[in-house]
């Protein structure tokens, strides 16, 4: 991969400091992301807003913010790239760890700059919940070390009483938890209060469900409820997440809420016309965890996304491979999150020719073909005989007549990419957001590293 094309794989397919199942590629990355400022920083900083903006992705976007910041190419951007990233009160404060922890003081005056012009917009509310405890860089910090110029005397106010740790406590459902206990009264109160946000219920269903509060079903409409659903912005795993930690607890009705809510997620995504093979990487690379505090396998992932692709398309053929290849039995029925955890079994090596070779054997006419994989291929014929998957792809073109897409989703970033050429599109990331650049990619509006490079905030 060129080093833009890798360090685009690398950000949205990161946990920052996370292991997987070829190591920890942080170092790596951070390679990259220096290879890349020197050459392209505004592509460096449009990535970071892309990834937290867009995707989601936080601790990547302070890392390049950090690099950004410590590079002579990449200072012009920091303040600007500041703004953009900080999303919320930890983000700064996030932000700043990074920096003085990797490099110390002083701090560059463009980081500065950048965090004092975010700290001017927290109210009381935000300064408070995130002001930070223990050895970590608190919100006092940030004021100190990068002191913002207050607009008026209440601002000033406010600033004096942060320092003197005089805030007014805020009222959320944390501190409600944390004082009253994880009871079924508690939760009662909690729920009917409307101050618990989306994700705070998926990340605490299985507590709640545990607790067994009277109005619990409030929760599951909530879940379930299709504008609060696109509201949230939950990357597809969340969901998988809290169905596993409720699965052996929760009865139908959480599951039901759960299928419900991914179903609303994926409702209005772009159909694709045509024919479509869906081809999901379930080898033992893929059991790797996508962080040390999930037990959500990248496989899983895998799975969800083809189903969540699989839901878009007209017509589709959909396969499961390894050292060899099958087609899962999928049933509407059984839910999107049902079947991923499933179907995602996890082992043998990555042999990414049998798609093609199976789609020639069955004589498939496929107008596309979506691979989803941690690209790291260790068996097939081009695998021994040291040739690039393409020639599979070329070969199906040639002995077909088809003149079909391969539209690659990377799940891992580990640098590794096995097409190219015309009609070869690399995508990389958890989100659902990865299906828009097949779209815009057959449609000749640009793949998702011209998305980035051109994005405005």
């Amino acid at each position: 991969m060129t080093d833009r094309a890798k360090l685009v794989t690398q950000v949205l397919t990161s946990f920052f400091n996370e292991a997987k199942f070829y190591g920890d590629n942080s170092k790596e990355m951070q390679e990259t992301i220096q290879a890349v400022i020197k050459k392209d920083p505004a592509f460096v900083s449009s990535l970071a807003v892309f990834a937290r903006r867009v995707f989601n992705m936080r601790s990547v976007s302070h890392v390049l913010t950090g690099y950004l910041a410590h590079t002579v190419e990449g200072k012009p951007y920091t303040r600007k790239t500041v703004m953009g990233v900080v999303q919320r009160g930890d983000d700064a404060t996030e932000i700043l760890s990074f920096y003085l922890n990797n490099f110390g003081k002083p701090i560059p005056n463009s980081l500065r700059k950048g965090l004092a012009d975010v700290f001017g917009t927290f109210d009381e509310y935000t300064l408070a919940k995130y002001k930070g405890q223990g050895k970590g860089v608190k919100m006092r910090d940030v004021l100190c070390l990068c002191r913002p110029t207050p607009k008026d005397e209440n601002q000033s106010a406010l600033w004096k009483r942060l320092l003197e740790g005089r805030l007014e406590t805020p009222v959320t459902w944390e501190t409600q938890l944390s004082a009253k206990g994880n009871s079924k009264e508690t939760w009662e109160s909690l729920i009917d209060s409307g101050k618990v946000g989306y994700m705070a219920l998926l990340r605490n269903l299985r507590n709640i469900v545990q607790a067994g509060p009277a109005n619990i079903e409030k929760v599951y409409a909530v879940i379930e409820d299709p504008e609060a659903v696109k509201r949230s912005r939950q990357l597809p795993f969340r969901f998988l997440s809290a169905y596993k930690s409720v699965s052996v607890i929760a009865g139908s009705r959480a599951f039901n809420a759960l299928e419900s809510a991914v179903e609303a997620s994926v409702q209005n995504m772009p159909r694709l016309g045509g024919t479509t093979v869906i081809a999901v990487d379930v080898s033992g690379s893929m059991s790797s965890p996508i962080s040390a505090k999930s037990d959500i396998r990248c496989c899983e992932i895998g799975m969800m996304l083809g189903l969540i692709a699989n839901k878009m398309c007209d017509n589709s053929i959909f396969y499961t491979f390894e050292n060899k290849i099958e087609k899962p039995a999928l049933s509407s029925r059984n839910g999107i999150l049902y079947t991923a955890v499933k179907e995602a079994k996890a082992s043998g090596g990555t042999d990414m020719d049998l798609p093609f070779e199976k789609m020639m054997e069955d004589r498939v006419r496929a107008d596309r073909i979506i691979l989803i994989s941690d690209n790291m291929c260790n068996a097939g014929v081009s695998y021994w005989n040291k040739t690039p998957v393409q020639s599979l792809a070329d070969q199906y073109r040639q002995k077909t007549g088809n003149d079909l897409w391969v539209h690659a989703i990377d799940l891992q970033g580990y640098g590794t990419q096995q097409f190219h050429g015309r009609k070869t599109n690399i995508i990389a990331g958890w989100s659902e957001k990865v299906f828009d650049f097949i779209r815009l990619a057959e449609q000749g509006e640009g793949t998702l590293e011209e998305t980035i490079a051109n994005y405005q905030w």
